[in-house]
């Protein structure tokens, strides 16, 4: 069996975490021949292996994935980066006559690569660490309360305990003067250079780029939970079985490097955040931490879903489903002709 043709849409297998969008790739695997490419914000980390769920050396020695271990956690990994690796990716993988699939739940990756990036500011790391200053001696609600006085549309979106989200929005509001509210309502686009941060516009690549040609268009299916109570059990459950597998020894190593910090976006992720100030504060009881990261990650997918409800162009499998590889495999031949 053949991939898509060039000009046929490429496929997304997006869903919250917990939702089985791994599984459900490598059955995919088994029967058209596929390579991942990984949708992850986390999964680019190096060393970050038991929290990010990353496929196991087998797994990925059975299916080529890409655009997971490329970048060390001190560093830092944009939507607009996402965009102009994914696209080599799904070139490269085109080429051989294969199948890229992209698999994920970072919808901010996916919705850039379908849509684009809306133009704001970049990043600025002398505001951030004054907001992380600031934070530290305040604390995250405070400065959730600053940002829902002065843009209460973003505020209204944004959960007080999501950090990552209010800094980039009180930093857009300082360095432009306008709420992020503001510039999200100017339409998005797919042209301009690269930057660092989650607002650089995502490039596209030139008409003179044979290797890559046009940005190829998309199908986006979407594994979601007709019943969240079961997928909160999951989240439960799979957060527990990353402490047994040694998620805090993980991030103990993580922290001995020296190098790191708990401000760092990659050390900001779901679980690593927890297991990280847990540690800071002498650990002691477990239980608390695991709660907390239990919750958290609850909360991420709840963001994880409201994004997906976003896209009205999605094809929705019920990842509770006996079998969701099934309706997913038809939208797949039914999206690419297979």
């Amino acid at each position: 069996m053949t991939g898509c043709a060039e000009q046929a849409p490429v496929p997304m297998l997006l869903g919250p975490t917990a939702s089985g969008k791994s599984a459900v790739a490598m059955a995919l695997a088994e029967r058209l021949p596929i390579e991942i490419v990984t949708v992850d914000s986390a999964q680019v980390y190096r060393g970050m292996d038991i929290g990010t769920a990353k496929p196991s050396a087998a797994e990925r020695a059975a299916v080529p994935h890409h655009l997971i271990d490329i970048v060390d956690p001190r560093d830092s990994y944009s939507a607009a980066r996402f965009v102009a690796d994914a696209r080599a990716a799904i070139a490269q993988i085109r080429a051989r006559g294969r199948l890229p699939l992209l698999v994920g739940g970072t919808m901010l990756y996916a919705r850039a690569l379908v849509e684009g990036l809306h133009p704001l500011p970049g990043a600025d790391s002398a505001v951030r660490r004054r907001l992380e200053d600031e934070a530290r001696a305040l604390g995250w609600p405070a400065l959730h309360a600053r940002l829902a006085r002065i843009d209460p549309v973003t505020a209204a979106r944004v959960e007080p305990g999501d950090t990552q989200r209010i800094q980039r929005a009180l930093e857009v509001f300082e360095l432009s003067g306008k709420p992020m509210s503001e510039w999200l309502s100017r339409p998005a686009t797919t042209r301009g250079g690269m930057g660092g941060g989650m607002g650089e516009r995502a490039p596209t690549p030139g008409a003179s780029d044979a290797n890559r040609g046009a940005p190829p268009a998309f199908v986006r299916i979407a594994l979601e939970p007709s019943d969240r109570a079961v997928l909160h059990a999951r989240i439960a459950t799979r957060f527990r079985a990353m402490i047994a597998a040694g998620l805090v020894d993980e991030v103990r190593a993580l922290r001995a490097r020296g190098d790191l910090r708990a401000d760092l976006p990659s050390m900001r992720c779901v679980g690593y955040r927890q297991v990280w100030a847990w540690l800071e504060a002498g650990g002691g009881s477990i239980e608390p931490m695991i709660e907390a990261g239990i919750a958290a990650t609850r909360q991420l997918a709840k963001r994880q879903l409201t994004w997906l409800r976003a896209m009205p162009d999605r094809i929705v499998v019920d990842c509770l489903a006996p079998d969701p590889v099934a309706p997913v495999l038809d939208a797949l031949r039914h999206a690419c002709g297979l």
